[in-house]
């Protein structure tokens, strides 16, 4: 294992563990709530996005239950995502997913994902990919529908 690599082991498990947003929000104003299954592992995320004035997401908050690496993007996408506007989450949605669909061909951009980079790796493992993706689906489908 890199250095590299033990860093973002290390950030994926502090994120699992230290979750960033858990817990819902009470549904008020503009929100939505979405809630996700992974059938292969079991894994389940739901997931609720109250937005503020214009389209600018005002926050993100999730329960769910699942192995660290769901757990640990569900806290990286909450920090990421607050405050920006729903076009924005929908680029940043769009470029995790093209990254966790490359098989390690595409990485995530630390200035643009921050902690969230640390799941580049999940990509080689494409049993992992859904893990990584269900809380960016369930803010997709939250988006949609606030």
């Amino acid at each position: 294992m890199s250095g590299l690599d033990g860093l973002y082991q290390e950030l994926i498990l502090d994120h699992s563990k230290a979750r960033d947003g858990f817990g819902l929000a009470a549904e008020e104003g503009r929100s939505a709530t979405s809630h996700q299954h992974n059938p292969i592992c079991g894994d389940d995320i739901t997931l609720r996005v109250r937005l503020g004035e214009g389209d600018s997401i005002r926050d993100v908050t999730w329960e769910g239950a699942g192995c660290s690496i769901s757990q640990a993007s569900a806290s990286m996408l909450t920090g990421l995502v607050d405050g920006v506007d729903r076009d924005a989450a929908t680029t940043l949605i769009d470029h995790f997913r093209e990254a966790l669909r490359s098989r390690g061909k595409v990485l995530l951009d630390e200035d643009e994902f921050g902690d969230a980079a640390a799941l580049s790796g999940v990509s080689k493992f494409t049993a992992r990919v859904k893990c990584a993706m269900l809380a960016w689906v369930a803010l997709e489908d939250a988006l949609a529908r606030a």
